[in-house]
């Protein structure tokens, strides 16, 4: 499985949001996954991960 490089930045700026959701992370096998609702099937996303205060 081919490694995903992460772009480090502090802050993003995204026009046109049609709306978003906050979900967990969660173990799927060798990987991880997180769920979505199938109204945003075929639609293009964006994840984005925030550091826990606690790191």
């Amino acid at each position: 499985m081919r490694k995903v490089s992460i772009n480090t930045k502090n802050k993003i700026s995204i026009e046109n949001i049609e709306g978003f959701v906050k979900r967990q992370v969660t173990k799927f096998g060798n990987s991880a996954k997180v769920s979505c609702p199938k109204e945003f099937l075929g639609k293009e996303a964006y994840l984005v991960i925030v550091k826990n205060e606690s790191d």
